[in-house]
C-alpha cells in the first residue's frame, strides 16, 4: 500500500471504549507512527494505547458501562466525564478526533469537535463526522445506504491471527494434553456482564461435566475483579468442576480448545477466526431486556458476528431466558461430536477470514492521514 502524511506533525485525539476498543487503538497507533514517529496522541485510553504512546487523560475502563436501566444510575459521572472530554478536546485542538467504539460517548463528543472545525472520525456509528471507517463489511453497505462517507478497511484481528492455528502449541503452552477435549469458557470482559452471565456458564459447565467426566475447562479472565466474580459463581454452581482459570490469554484459550461458550461481543469474531465452533450467549439487566423486547428495539435478526457476517444462523445464539444449561450444553456436544459440522464450519470461518485479512490498521491509519491532508489544504493554500 502506498503511504504517505502530511506535512506537519499530526496530533490525534482518541476516545477508545473497553478492551476492544483498546487493541484497535493500539493498532492504529503503531500505523500512524509508521507513517509519522512524531505523531501525538491523548485522549481516553485503555493499557495497550497507553503502552503505544497515547497519552491516558481518563482510563478505557471509565466508559464500560452495559445496557439502559445500567446506564442511568452511571449518568451523574458519565455527564461529568463527558463535559470534561469535550472542554479537553476542543482546547486541545487536535488535527483529528478518533472515536473507537463507546457510541454513547463519542457521538455525543463528535458533533461540538466536528462544529470547532476538528475534522472526526467514528468507528461503526456515524453523526456530525467526515468519515466511518468500518472493520466489517456489512457495515460499510449501511452508510452508503444512508449516503455517509465510509470505507470498508477490514478487521486488525484477522491481521494478527494466522489463517491456520496451531493448536499443538498453544496446548503446550497451557500444559494441556494433546487428546483432551476442552471447553473455553468466555464470560465476557466486564464486571457487569461476567456478573450476569457467570452463574449461566458455571451451570452450563456443570451440566457438561456431568455428562463428559473427562471434559477439561479452561477459561481466561481479563482483570482480577472479573475473576473474583467468576470464581464465586464456580464454587457456588459447579463446585464438583475443574475450571482452570486463567489471566487474560483469550487467544491462546480460543486456539486449544475444541468447543467454545462465549459472551456475545468482539470475542465471538476471534472465535471464528481461530477457527473453533462457538455457542454464543447475551444477557442483560432484567428491566432492560423488558424494555427492548416491549419497544422492539432490537431490528437485527442475530447478535453474534459470524451470523451477521454470514447473514444466516452459522453458530448458536441465546439471549436472556433462552440461556439454559440444557440447551447451551445440548449444542457444544453436538459440535464435540460432529466431525462433519465442524470442517463445514471451519471452511465458513476460514472464508470469513479471508474477507477481513486487508492490513487494517495501514488502511485506517492512511484514510486518516487523507482526511487531515484534506482538512489543511485550504489553511495551508491562504498562508
Amino acid at each position: 500500500m502506498s503511504i504517505s502524511k502530511p506535512a506537519a506533525p499530526l496530533r490525534v485525539g482518541l476516545v477508545a471504549g473497553e478492551a476492544s476498543g483498546d487493541t484497535l487503538g493500539a493498532g492504529l497507533i503503531e500505523a500512524l507512527r509508521r507513517i509519522d514517529p512524531q505523531t501525538e496522541f491523548f485522549g481516553v485510553a485503555g493499557p495497550k494505547m497507553r503502552a503505544a504512546g497515547c497519552d491516558a487523560w481518563e482510563p478505557a475502563e471509565s466508559l464500560a458501562v452495559m445496557g439502559l436501566f445500567e446506564i442511568v444510575r452511571e449518568l451523574p459521572r458519565l455527564a461529568s466525564l463527558l463535559a470534561r472530554l469535550r472542554r479537553s478536546l476542543i482546547a486541545a485542538r487536535p488535527d483529528v478526533f478518533v472515536g473507537i467504539d463507546a457510541p454513547d460517548t463519542n457521538l455525543r463528543i463528535a458533533p461540538e469537535l466536528h462544529a470547532a472545525g476538528i475534522p472526526t472520525r467514528v468507528h461503526r456509528m456515524q453523526r456530525s463526522v467526515d468519515l466511518v471507517l468500518c472493520l466489517l463489511p456489512f457495515e460499510k453497505r449501511f452508510y452508503d445506504d444512508h449516503g455517509v462517507p465510509a470505507v470498508f478497511v477490514g478487521h486488525p484481528l484477522a491481521d494478527t491471527i494466522p489463517l491456520a492455528v496451531d493448536r499443538n502449541a498453544a496446548r503446550a503452552a497451557l500444559a494441556i494434553a494433546p487428546a483432551a477435549e476442552v471447553v473455553a469458557l468466555l464470560p465476557g470482559s466486564r464486571r457487569g456482564e461476567v456478573a450476569r452471565l457467570a452463574r449461566d456458564f458455571a451451570a452450563t459447565a456443570a451440566w457438561l461435566a456431568e455428562r463428559r467426566p473427562a471434559l477439561e475447562f479452561i477459561a481466561p479472565m481479563a482483570s482480577e475483579a472479573t475473576r473474583e466474580i467468576f470464581a464465586g459463581a464456580l464454587e457456588r454452581w459447579a463446585p464438583k468442576v475443574k475450571v482452570t482459570l486463567l489471566e487474560g490469554g483469550a487467544q491462546s484459550a480460543l486456539i486449544a480448545s475444541n468447543v467454545v461458550l462465549v459472551a456475545s461481543g468482539t470475542a465471538t469474531l476471534e472465535a471464528a477466526l481461530c477457527k473453533r465452533p462457538m455457542v454464543v450467549v447475551y444477557r442483560l439487566g432484567a428491566l432492560t431486556a423488558w424494555l427492548i423486547k416491549r419497544l422492539n428495539l432490537v431490528k437485527s435478526r442475530f447478535f453474534a458476528q459470524p451470523n451477521l457476517l454470514a447473514d444466516r444462523r452459522v453458530v448458536g445464539e441465546y439471549f436472556q431466558e433462552q440461556l439454559d444449561p440444557q440447551a447451551l450444553g445440548t449444542e457444544l456436544l453436538m459440535w464435540l461430536d460432529d466431525a462433519q459440522r465442524r470442517a463445514q464450519l471451519e471452511e465458513e470461518f476460514v472464508r470469513l477470514h479471508q474477507g477481513l485479512k486487508r492490513d487494517a490498521s495501514a488502511r485506517a491509519a492512511q484514510a486518516i492521514m487523507d482526511l487531515v491532508r484534506r482538512a489543511r489544504a485550504p489553511r495551508e493554500a491562504a498562508s
